[in-house]
Order: structure tokens, then sequence, then C-alpha cells
């Protein structure tokens, strides 16, 4: 989920002065930890930026999460998640948190102006995707430079496409663009592709695609739009332009942590850190889903953190009243 902390328009209800849970982030974990906490009685309030189920919205179709045999669209699913969550009276306010206190008792969080308390709260901020930091990269974001597939395939009919990143993601995603796309090359910094052989397979059975392998990418060029993308081979140091009219970039994740970064315990990659109950270092604080240290990144992994940290949570504030 990509989620940035800067000052946006008020939210869509109108919301209360104080809640017993306030969750940041509106994820799979994020989700889920709401629909305990409301189900369990308390007052939660999610505040999210974007489509409810966050990265998990973006991608096209999910096999993994258990109980979808034929598998499920993942906007489907978030919103699903939502709507439950919804159904036990959770509340969401649809943009960022201005600031947040959570060293004060209780917590404030502030939201389109308004300061909300908090006897608790789940950051379930997630992640977002890395950037190549390339030449090119920033200024044809939008004008040929995606980080989704599914959001923007569809403007990119009959065209010549590069993927970066020949990872599970970059890989599965191609094969969604290959619906669209005349032709896919797969570039790849490692001499091996790390996907998993299932979507491998898929992608080769569609026609359209090759894997470019132990490339580094020195920037993105184009004059209106994207039309190529430079490239070095790392055994040869032989460089070349490869065409393309747009650029779908997977190259991992970060977590979104930066409004977090004085007042909470993060490792050394900006995730945060937590015990076994997925507490932070701050009381009244807990962490869920992708953005907590060593989480494993799967969607089911982030609903059973979510499951957790809502229990923990029912428990710390029954223990205070």
């Amino acid at each position: 989920m990509e989620f940035s902390f800067s000052v946006t328009g008020p939210p869509k209800v109108d919301l209360k002065d104080s809640y017993d849970v306030v969750v940041i982030g509106g994820g799979p974990s994020g989700l889920t930890a709401a629909i305990y906490t409301s189900r369990a009685q308390l007052s939660t309030l999610v505040v999210n930026k974007g489509a409810p189920g966050g990265l998990v919205a973006t991608t096209e179709w999910i096999e993994n999460y258990p109980g979808f045999p034929d598998g499920v669209a993942g906007a489907e699913l978030g919103r699903a998640m939502q709507n439950q969550a919804q159904r036990f009276g959770t509340e969401f306010a649809s943009g960022e948190p201005e600031e947040i206190h959570l060293a004060a008792d209780p917590k404030v969080i502030r939201v389109a102006g308004q300061d909300i308390k908090a006897r608790a709260v789940i950051i379930a901020t997630g992640t977002t995707p890395k950037k190549l930091n390339v030449p090119g990269e920033r200024e044809f974001y939008g004008r040929g430079v995606s980080y989704c597939a599914t959001c923007d395939g569809p403007f990119f009919a009959d065209k010549e496409l590069l993927v970066v990143g020949a990872g599970s993601s970059g890989v599965q995603e191609s094969g969604f663009l290959a619906k669209f796309a005349s032709k896919i090359t797969i570039v790849e910094f490692l001499p091996t592709i790390q996907a998993e052989r299932i979507l491998i397979e898929r992608f080769k059975k569609t026609g359209k695609g090759s894997f470019l392998l132990n490339q580094e990418v020195l920037a993105i060029e184009g004059e209106e739009t994207v039309t190529g993308v430079r490239v070095r081979d790392r055994d040869s140091n032989e460089e070349k332009l490869i065409p393309a009219g747009g650029v779908f970039i997977y190259v991992g994740l970060e977590p979104q942590t930066e409004a977090f970064a004085d007042q909470l315990k993060l490792d050394q990659w900006g995730y945060i850190e937590v015990d076994s109950n997925l507490r932070t270092n701050v009381e009244g604080v807990w962490a869920a889903g992708d953005v907590v240290s060593g989480a494993t990144r799967q969607i089911a992994a982030a609903v059973g953190s979510g499951t957790i940290a809502a229990i923990e949570v029912e428990h710390y504030l029954s223990s205070k009243s």
C-alpha cells in the first residue's frame, strides 16, 4: 500500500473526537484488525489512503489466498474485507494522518484538521514499490512509467513494454500486461529468474515475452512519453537502448514508516520492530502486516498478524478499564 503523510481533504464521515482503536492503514492486516476490534465492541476508526486492500487492490488475480479455489481479484478481496469491517461498525476516514503523537495517553492522530484521541493504535501502513532512482523515472511517471499493471495496463494496448524485475510480482504482472501489449521484455539485474515456476510458465505461454538477465537499468528515455530504456550488460559492460512504449517497475518494496521514525524503534531497513505479540516499543501501539520487521509478506500472513494485534489490543484495553 502506498502511504505517504501529507495534508489531504476531509474524510467522508463525521469523525468522533475519540475511539478505542485507530488503525492506520487499510490493507489486509489493518482491515482484519478492524473486523476483530469492531466485533469486540471496541469503537474503531481506520484511516486509509487509496483503495481498500492497499497493494492487494493493485493485483489483478490472487490464487494463494485460502477459501478461493478459483482465485479472486485483488480489488474484490479488498472491498470485501472493508465491507465486513463496516458491517461490524468500523468507521473509515479517507485520507492521511497529518500529525501522529504516539507517546501521548491517549494517543492523538490529526485527520483533516481534527485531533482524534485513541486508547490504542494499530499501525498497518504497509509498503510501497521501490524506485529505480535512475534518470527519467520521475520525469516520465504517469507518461509511460508505472508501478501498477492492473491500474495502467489497458492504456498500453499494442505497445512494446519493458518490465523491470523478474521476481514473482514482475512476472505475474507481465502475464496480465500480455493481454494488451504487443511485446514484453522482462529485464532483471540478477543472472537468474526469481519468480515461481508456475508464473514463468504462464508468461511463456503468452508468446509475447522474453527475459533479459544480468542487466542494469541506466536510464528511461523519451520525449513526451517513454520511448525506450537504456541498460548495461553486467558481464560485458555493453550498453544498449531497448525500445519501449511503457515501463513497469517491480524491484521490491519499502516500508511506509517515515511518520514514525522518531517515535518507534525501526530496523535498519525502516520496518517497525515488534515483540512476539506485535507490540512496538511504545505502550498502547501495535504494528501489523508488511510494515513489521521480518514479516512474511503474503496476504494470509498479513491477515494473521492483524488478528493477533487486534486480540492483543482487546486484552490490553480490557485490563485498563
